[in-house]
This record gives structure tokens, C-alpha cells and sequence, in this order.
């Protein structure tokens, strides 16, 4: 539910009002998860506030990137287009440096045309330099370093590194795995808390102090919930240790991204990455018209990219790079000597995984459904900075003598059933071993928890020995 240190009322109960015990399936288990989500709201909880803060900025560098680059985007729509090889042939005489290495044609009437170019100084490795061309008139508009298959350019991709990894490289990633693997933990967890409690216990209106405080959190993390874990799940996906682990189990089980057969004479490399044809001349064969044209006649609508051959024994690959709704991602292969598509790949025929694959990064990152999907984005990471805000507060309302919180309870963890202990001890060893970043952190709260509980249970025997002294 939520990522803030947040207790219930349970925990610190007043003498003149003991909060109720809970009831149900979760009674047992309930002791467990309050100390779980504590840890995860004190030490978590700052990662995951700086996730949801550049999230924000994510979400909402679309339509900031539309406006800051409005003239290199956009063009007053003409009479005729010019063919893709004339658009292409100014690109190169407005920049003649590196290599082009994609097309992608205007996907709208007011749109430019962008030619994709390597080996540029100046621009950093894994990017792209982006020479924006009017399709009617073959004026260049400028030109600007591009990042990904989303088409980001300087603004929106300064803003994802600094969700992706802080600007510190791949150590940085560290940060946003972390956040992502607890996400969904504190989510769920929040989720069994917020409704074992009484009722009458969850209402807003008529409370005040900390429990006015634990009601909103509570309210608006159930509202949340849903969205936190999927963001969580999906942002595990590409993730660097919880990732690999995902893209191998998808391999196994034969859900991998397929592609299409980048070589000419079709299928004899069938598997190879249509991504790294590149280095090739845009010109080769029989043209860029006449390769786009094939791929217009399999049924490839715009926005496509059309990626040059890597070498004499490639093909042409035009790809559908459409990542809203209805996704378009089809591919075709397309011999330059003949023109004749050699291979074809269709998104309706990709495995089940991978469609859901693709779908999730897609409405994670705010693509699949547009301004909409940014919209929701924005409040889910609104919602997350209250709550952990919330969180805090109540932290802060405790008191300072509870400041870190109690350790579980000695045997508590003898009260849950053995139905529910083994299985669940089971599924944590699972996931840790796939979620290293939420294994490894789960056992120093384990440890810190164990050694906050004998530090206690040692206090309370000398001050029971004191006593019995005194006396």
C-alpha cells in the first residue's frame, strides 16, 4: 500500500484505549507484516520517494518535449511529399558526418521526416543523431542527439536517466531496482494491514492526530495499491540482476521477443537482431522507395523506421515502431538487390509474454495510452509522495522514545500456522533468489529484527531482576 514508515495503532497501544487485535486469516501473520512494512517505510521509503519524484518528470516530459522541440518536430503541411530517397539525400548534404543507420519516415502530415545517424562526435555512445527534414520541402529543420526506440531527444532522455539510474552509470540502476523490487512488497503488505483492522478504525472523517494521519494513508494507498505493484512488476522487467533472471525464465519457457530474419537471402540467420543492421548504406540495392514500398504493400502503416543492411549478405528491415494503442510493432525483411520481402513478423503472432512484455513497458513509461496513461502515471506518483510523506508524520507523531519502532514479538513466529509458515517461507527463498535486491535487504531486516529482539528481551530480564532485587 504504501512506502512510508507507517505503524498502526496496534503497535503502540494506550493504556485507556488498546487498540482492538485483528481478526481473521491475517491475525497471525499480522505482527510480521507491521514490522515488514515499518523497515521497508524507514529505509526504503527515501528510494522509493526519488523514484516517484523523476517518475513525475517522466511522465510529464512528453508533452514537454512536444513544446521545447516544436520546430524541429513539427512542419506546415504541404501539397507532396518528396520521395524518402530525396529526404534522405538532404539530410546527408546538410550533415555528410557518421552513418545512417535508420529512417524514419513523417508518420504525420505536420510531421518531420528524422534520418539516424552514428559515428557523430560528440554524441554518446548507444545514441543516435537525429536530422529532422521537411517532407515537403527537404529543408532541414535541425538536428538533435536521440536515445532509444521511443524516439527521446535531449530532454526527455536527461530526465529518464535520472529516474533510470541518477546519472551514475549502471551502479546507479542499483537505486531504481531497489525501489521497484519493494514497491509491491509494502503495496500488498499496506493492503493486509489496512483491512484487518477494524472498520471503524479506517474512517477519515470525525478522526484527528495520528489516527486522522493512519486514515489517510491508509485510504489512499487501498486506492493506489494496484498500480504500485504493476508499476513495480513492470519496472522489474529491465531491471539489471531482477531482469536478466526474467528475461531467462521467459526464454525457457519459449517467450522471448522474437524478430525478424535480417538476412538477404531469408531465413539462414533467422533470429538475428534487425536492431544491429546498421553501418550500411541507405542507398543500397534498389532504394529506400522502393523498400518502403514493399513494406506499405504487407501492410506496415506509419510510424515505421526503415534500418539500412549491416553488410552485401543483409536485407532491409522495415519495423511498425508504434507503441500506443493499438500497438503496432510488425516487421519485414526486404532483399535490396530485388525488393522482394525475404521475411515477415507480425505482433499478432508474437508469444504471450512477450506481448504482455511489451504492453507493460509501454504503459509503465506512458506510451501505450498517451496523454491518458501520462495523466495516471502523475497521480499514482502524487499518491506515492503523500503516502510516504504520511508515513513519516506518523513516525514523527509516535514519539521519539519509539523512534525505531519494537521488534517482533518472541514467538510470534510460532502463531502462524505451519500451513501458512512453509509455503510462504518457500515463496520468499524463490523470489529472493529472483529479486536480489529484495532477498538481500529482507535478510539484514531479518537480522536487525533478531538483534533488536534479544537486545530487548535482555533489558526486560535485568529490569525484572532489578526489580525482584529492590523488593
Amino acid at each position: 500500500m504504501t512506502t512510508a514508515p507507517s505503524t498502526t495503532t496496534d503497535e503502540v497501544p494506550k493504556p485507556a484505549a488498546p487498540a482492538p487485535s485483528p481478526r481473521g486469516w491475517a491475525a497471525p501473520l499480522r505482527p510480521l507484516i507491521l514490522r515488514l512494512h515499518f523497515y521497508a517505510g524507514v529505509l526504503v521509503a527515501p528510494f522509493l520517494l526519488v523514484a516517484a519524484v523523476t517518475g513525475l518528470l517522466y511522465a510529464g516530459s512528453y508533452q514537454a518535449e512536444k513544446l521545447v522541440y516544436a520546430h524541429e518536430l513539427t512542419v506546415p503541411v504541404g501539397d507532396t511529399e518528396l520521395p524518402i530517397s530525396e529526404q534522405v539525400a538532404a539530410a546527408r548534404t546538410a550533415h555528410p558526418e557518421g552513418t545512417v543507420t535508420a529512417v524514419r519516415p513523417s508518420p504525420e502530415p505536420d510531421a518531420t521526416t528524422r534520418v539516424l545517424l552514428s559515428g557523430v562526435e560528440g554524441v554518446d555512445a548507444g545514441h543516435s543523431y537525429a536530422v529532422f527534414v521537411d517532407p515537403y520541402t527537404g529543408k532541414v529543420r535541425g538536428a538533435l542527439e536521440q536515445y532509444g526506440s521511443s524516439g527521446a531527444l535531449p530532454l526527455r532522455t536527461w530526465i529518464s536517466e535520472l529516474h533510470r539510474n541518477l546519472h551514475l552509470g549502471e551502479s546507479g540502476r542499483l537505486y531504481s531496482e531497489l525501489a521497484a523490487s519493494w514497491l509491491w512488497v509494502v503495496a500488498l503488505g499496506g493492503l493486509v494491514l489496512w483491512f484487518s483492522r477494524r472498520r471503524a478504525l479506517r474512517k477519515v472523517r470525525g478522526t484527528s492526530g495520528r489516527r486522522r494521519t493512519l486514515s489517510l494513508h491508509g485510504s489512499v494507498g487501498v486506492w493506489a495499491a494496484a498500480g504500485f505493484v504493476f508499476l513495480s512488476a513492470t519496472g522489474l522487467t529491465w531491471s539489471t540482476y531482477a531482469g536478466a533472471n526474467i528475461d531467462e525464465l521467459r526464454t525457457s519457457l519459449g517467450q522471448a521477443t522474437p524478430s525478424v530474419s535480417a538476412a538477404a537471402g531469408g531465413g539462414e540467420h533467422a533470429g538475428h537482431d534487425a536492431a544491429a543492421a546498421s553501418g550500411g548504406d541507405a542507398g543500397h540495392g534498389v532504394g529506400l522507395d522502393r523498400i518502403l514500398a514493399a513494406a506499405r504493400a504487407e501492410g506496415l502503416s506509419d510510424p515505421v523506421e526503415i534500418v539500412p543492411p549491416a553488410d552485401a549478405s543483409s536485407a532491409y528491415v522495415v519495423k511498425q515502431i508504434q507503441r500506443g494503442w493499438p500497438t503496432k510493432q510488425d516487421a519485414v525483411a526486404v532483399d535490396p538487390a530485388t525488393g522482394e520481402v525475404t521475411d515477415i513478423l507480425r505482433f499478432a503472432d508474437y508469444p504471450v509474454l512477450a506481448k504482455l512484455t511489451r504492453w507493460g513497458i509501454d504503459l509503465h513509461s506512458g506510451s501505450l495510452f498517451g496523454l491518458a496513461n501520462q495523466i495516471v502515471l502523475m497521480l499514482l506518483a502524487l499518491s506515492l509522495v503523500l503516502l510516504i510523506v504520511w508515513g513519516y508524520r506518523m513516525w514523527w507523531q509516535r514519539g521519539r522514545g519509539s523512534a525505531f519502532g519494537r521488534p517482533v514479538p518472541r514467538g510470534a513466529w510460532q502463531q502462524v500456522p505451519p500451513y501458512v509458515l512453509v509455503p510462504g517461507l518457500a515463496a520468499v527463498a524463490v523470489l529472493g533468489y529472483l529479486v536480489p535486491l529484495l532477498g538481500i535487504p529482507l535478510a539484514c531486516f531479518v537480522v536487525a529484527d533478531v538483534v533488536l529482539g534479544e537486545i530487548a528481551h535482555r533489558r526486560a530480564r535485568r529490569t525484572s531482576a532489578s526489580g525482584a532485587a529492590a523488593e
